[in-house]
């Protein structure tokens, strides 16, 4: 069973224990957003609060559905959020991405009743604590994250899709060859390998890897189906301030004011069962 319907499975679980809020709304960011994280993700909101996050550039679909808007809501206020869910292993695109959205959000809503809050992230490289010697992989050139891994004396090569960002980097190598990422003692990804269905490709090319950090955002799913495929830490966001959220959310200006980022550790993680019993 795929990652998407091992989700899935698992909140339908949660469903037969508890019933579930329904859907509330979908919050966008303007289509005039500027080219930065405020502009690249999209909420879907419950009736009690909770909200899930998603990326929304990762296609033409899910641009279009930024950039056109139109009926902004489509029809999702008062949805049924695990049928809204299933779209994740079930639609393409733009329904994809707002599938893992509800996803997420029925997620934080299964956490915050069963009182269970993740733990503060140290850093923004997935806590890999790159050390000279250390060879770290990264799924996706992301400028900002390179800097403390370089900077700390650890090799660094990156797996790219786009074959024009391959070559020499300073202190760095990219390559379109996910080959690469065997000998590779750590490896840093975003979530963006679970709307692009990638993820199990990536991990098995990381044979070598003793840890795989899944960050970003959107890295609000539950992390039991990740952590045994050989995920070892989520780092996600939390919003603290719903509120906030929304509105710097809706005028394209950063929300890390409203939120928090963190880390679940595979080894600390209570898992499904335990959260279930809680309920």
């Amino acid at each position: 069973m795929d990652v998407a319907h091992e989700l899935l499975a698992l909140l339908e679980r949660v469903a037969a224990r508890t019933a579930l809020p329904r859907v509330r709304g979908l919050l966008l960011p303007p289509a005039a957003a500027p080219s930065s994280i405020a502009g690249e993700f999209c909420a879907i909101e419950l009736d009690d609060g909770s909200l899930g996050l998603s990326y929304v550039l990762l296609d033409e679909s899910t641009r279009r559905l930024v950039a056109e808007r139109g009926d902004a809501s489509l029809g999702l206020a008062g949805a049924d959020a695990l049928a809204v869910a299933r779209w994740f292993g079930e639609q393409p695109g733009a329904r994809r991405a707002l599938g893992f959205a509800a996803i997420n959000a029925l997620t934080r809503c299964l956490f915050d009743r069963a009182g269970f809050v993740p733990g503060p992230s140290g850093d923004s490289i997935g806590m890999l604590a790159p050390r000279p010697g250390d060879h770290i992989g990264m799924i996706g050139l992301f400028p900002p994250l390179v800097r403390p891994i370089v900077q700390a004396g650890a090799r660094l090569t990156v797996v790219e899709l786009r074959s024009e960002l391959a070559g020499e980097g300073e202190g760095y190598r990219v390559t379109t060859d996910r080959h690469a990422l065997a000998t590779c003692s750590k490896v840093i990804a975003t979530s963006t390998l679970l709307l692009n269905g990638t993820l199990d490709a990536m991990l098995a090319a990381c044979s070598g890897a003793r840890s795989f950090a899944l960050i970003g955002p959107g890295a609000g799913c539950l992390p039991d189906p990740l952590f045994a495929r050989g995920v070892t830490l989520v780092g996600g966001t939390w919003i603290t301030d719903p509120g906030g959220f929304r509105a710097a959310l809706a005028a394209g200006t950063p929300w890390t004011a409203a939120a928090r980022k963190t880390a679940i550790r595979r080894d600390d993680y209570p898992g499904m069962g335990a959260l279930l019993a809680r309920l």
